[in-house]
This record gives structure tokens, C-alpha cells and sequence, in this order.
């Protein structure tokens, strides 16, 4: 496995798009814990279950109706703030429909939240 955070996102629209409503992605970091939460919080996951073991844990996810696509966006671009609404027409099928995953300075954020503090950052996933 080259990227772990490709494959996460690709094991959930897999499930997804087969009708699955529980997958179960991993290896557990903070920051996959931090983009499940995130997606969690904007209603495209019910719930999800971070389980130990031995290897580095996984975490069971239950996918809500909501999620049709999610993927990571390979490579990951560097963005100015001002370059956030160019990219929204490039991954998200509609204006104001699902949302793109940014890395700033600040942490985390979904591109309504970088757009309204005027970060930029780098390009992780969409979903919608």
C-alpha cells in the first residue's frame, strides 16, 4: 500500500457504491481520525468505532445515505485562498454541493471553512 489515504477513501466508496453501509478502513493516525471526523461532522458518516490491536488498529465506519463519492486528490495541490472557488468547479459536481478536504497552517479544514478564514492550503480528498 503506497497511500494510505487513497486507500482509505477508495475501500469507503467501494462499499458505498456496492451497498455496503459499514467498511472497515485503516492503519489508525491522528490525522485519518481528525478527516473521519470532519466528514463525520458535515453528515456522510452516521458513526464510526477506532478499534486496537496489534498492527495499528483500524476503524469500523458506518456510511450514511448522503455519500455518493469520495476520493483523494492526487497530487496534492498546493492553493491560495483565492483559488479555493476554481477548484470546487473542478472536483464537486455542483456550487455548494459536498465538499473538499484542505491542509492548512490552521489544521484541517472543509473549503467553506478556508474560504471564510482566507486560508490556503493543500488539497486532501472531496466528498459528496
Amino acid at each position: 500500500m503506497t497511500d494510505t489515504l487513497s486507500n482509505v477513501f477508495n475501500v469507503m466508496y467501494v462499499a458505498r457504491k456496492n451497498g455496503k453501509h459499514t467498511c472497515v478502513v485503516g492503519p489508525v493516525s491522528t490525522f485519518l481520525i481528525k478527516l473521519i471526523e470532519i466528514i463525520k461532522n458535515n453528515n456522510y458518516i452516521k458513526k464510526y468505532e477506532i478499534i486496537s490491536d496489534s498492527r495499528g488498529g483500524f476503524i469500523k465506519v458506518e456510511l450514511s445515505d448522503d455519500l455518493n463519492k469520495c476520493k483523494a486528490i492526487r497530487p496534492r495541490l498546493p492553493i491560495k485562498a483565492e483559488e479555493i472557488t476554481k477548484y470546487e468547479k473542478r472536483f464537486l459536481p455542483a456550487l455548494g454541493f459536498g465538499m473538499i478536504l484542505i491542509s492548512t497552517n490552521k489544521g484541517i479544514m472543509t473549503n467553506k471553512e478556508a474560504k471564510q478564514s482566507r486560508t490556503g492550503g493543500t488539497l486532501i480528498a472531496y466528498v459528496y
